[in-house]
């Protein structure tokens, strides 16, 4: 192999790696958007955490974390890509900007444990991991924003912010199955082009 079909092979890497991370981005703007307005005590149902599981589970846990980042970042510059169509660095002091954050612990916990177990089951779990430190880290972050610096609702409790999670957990934890299975799949396709 020439130095220069070695580079152009290298840089071509590099590019799908980038247009792996921006699809996951915008994957993200489209599942905080689709069913986003439906609303349960202050947490907005969206499908957020499935694509962030996806983008873990295939595109690895440092550029499944990367491609979360990005969207983060796309979010705070003020594009309407959050759910709700919202957007802004404001959305920092909103009590559901902890699951935001969880985005890019989870895709990263997701990808790191489907790394280390490269099966069937080993993707679930790793699915089911993420989602895991999606509720813990958002609805700690939600607690503690009504607590601290947003106006609580009368009577919020710590009990009441984890109530407020049992709604979407069944489709969560569907999902999550689901997401599992379908990334075991689909990442020997992704790797052929990586």
């Amino acid at each position: 192999m020439t130095t220069y079909s070695k580079t152009r092979s290298e840089n071509h890497s590099k590019t799908l790696k980038l247009v792996h991370i921006a699809m996951f981005s915008a994957l993200m703007a489209i599942g905080a958007n689709l069913t986003s307005f439906l609303v349960i005590g202050g947490v907005p149902i969206t499908l957020q955490s499935v694509f962030a599981i996806l983008a873990g589970l295939i595109l690895g846990s440092r550029l499944g974390a990367a491609s979360m980042v990005v969207y983060t970042f796309i979010g705070l510059a003020g594009v309407p890509v959050f759910a709700k169509f919202s957007g802004g660095m404001d959305t920092i002091i909103s009590p559901t900007f902890g699951f935001i954050l969880s985005f890019i612990l989870m895709a990263y916990a997701a990808g790191l444990i489907a790394e280390k177990f490269p099966t069937r089951k080993g993707f679930v779990i790793a699915a089911l991991a993420g989602l895991f430190v999606n509720y813990v880290f958002g609805t700690n972050w939600m607690y503690a924003a009504y607590k601290l610096w947003f106006a609580a609702p009368e009577g919020f409790t710590y009990a009441l912010a984890w109530a407020w999670m049992v709604p979407p957990l069944p489709k969560d934890l569907i999902l999550s199955v689901l997401a599992g299975i379908f990334g075991f799949r689909l990442k020997p396709i992704i790797r052929k082009y990586m």
